[in-house]
């Protein structure tokens, strides 16, 4: 397999792939970013730093014997994770770095140095980013909350618009599933298991009418903590927001909606009816706008009526980061 050499750098240096040793650890995003400020200042792109050695790698970047030795052990892995990487891909999953032009632009306008080095995707890339609609929420809902997410998933595939979600139980693929029976297309932003979860989803994938996207390793098992992390990677992405339901100030699906509230990554929905669970009543009190249960307009009309009731919103986004 062929790799653009910046990209090769940053999968050397901030994936877990072919890393057996658990004292070689990958960069993580706290130690990528200044390493990236450094190369800037020093002049140099990330695929120099692939045939330095360990001495000039401390003079060139000015940081320490002890972190040149640990980059240096990270760049020498090559080969293994060629081998890592083309096995990955006779399973249809595939790496999508900083350094390469079709990473989500949306990612670098509104999470700039916070945007995952590294992603791993299947299906058809070209989606993430695409106008859509972010449909989220808890595992275990009601029917209101049911024929919400199946609602919002409908109206998706017979609008256009892509659908991102979770991929996780609940909310997640009853939406994503109603997008793709109306031949719609979907994004699903997943925490753990890509290289399980394709399996389920091989004729939407094939069809080009999903992607699956993660910010961890394909093969990843499931925390707390990587949900978390990926939830605000499902706002990014899309226009606007649903949440379906949302536990009271605890939980992934209340961390990510009050993160967007306060950052402005794009207006938040909230499924208001009588039943609605207290995070709905909460979030609604901090400023979400309201979804109404039932939806009186056609599904088709959704994207319409969500642009009008978010009204007018200035522009939060700046200038993207670098690698």
């Amino acid at each position: 397999m062929i790799f653009d050499p910046n990209s090769l750098a940053l999968l050397l240096l901030c994936s877990q792939l072919a890393l057996d040793d658990d004292a070689n650890k990958p960069l993580t995003l706290h130690e990528w970013n200044p390493l990236v400020r450094r190369m800037q200042i020093a002049n140099l792109q990330p695929a120099d730093l692939l045939e330095l050695p360990s001495a000039d790698l401390k003079t060139k970047l000015g940081i320490t014997i002890d972190e040149a030795v640990h980059i240096r052990a990270l760049l020498a892995r090559t080969g293994n994770l060629t081998m890592v990487v083309e096995h990955l891909a006779s399973s249809g999953i595939y790496p999508l770095t900083r350094a390469d032009a079709e990473y989500p632009k949306r990612f670098r306008a509104r999470l700039k140095d916070s945007a995952p080095p590294v992603l791993f995707y299947a299906g058809e890339k070209a989606l993430l980013g695409q106008p859509g609609i972010a449909v989220v929420g808890s595992r275990h809902l009601d029917e209101a909350g049911q024929a919400c997410a199946e609602f919002v998933g409908n109206a998706c595939g017979l609008s256009g618009q892509v659908l991102y979600s979770g991929g996780a139980k609940g909310v997640d693929t009853i939406s994503m599933n109603a997008a793709l029976v109306a031949r719609g297309t979907a994004v699903g932003v997943l925490a753990d298991s890509l290289v399980k979860v394709v399996l389920g989803y091989k004729d939407a994938l094939q069809r080009g009418d999903l992607c699956l996207i993660t910010p961890y390793s394909p093969d990843a098992g499931f925390t707390v903590g990587a949900a978390m992390g990926r939830n605000r990677l499902i706002y990014c992405l899309a226009d606007y927001a649903i949440v379906v339901a949302s536990d009271a100030e605890t939980g992934g699906t209340w961390a990510g909606a009050t993160e967007t509230l306060k950052k402005g990554w794009v207006p938040v929905f909230v499924l208001d009816h009588e039943m609605m669970p207290e995070g709905n009543k909460l979030l609604l009190q901090r400023g979400a706008l309201s979804f109404p249960h039932p939806f009186r307009e056609s599904p088709i009309q959704l994207p319409h009526w969500l642009k009008e009731s978010a009204g007018n919103r200035p522009d939060r986004s700046e200038q993207p980061s670098l690698f």
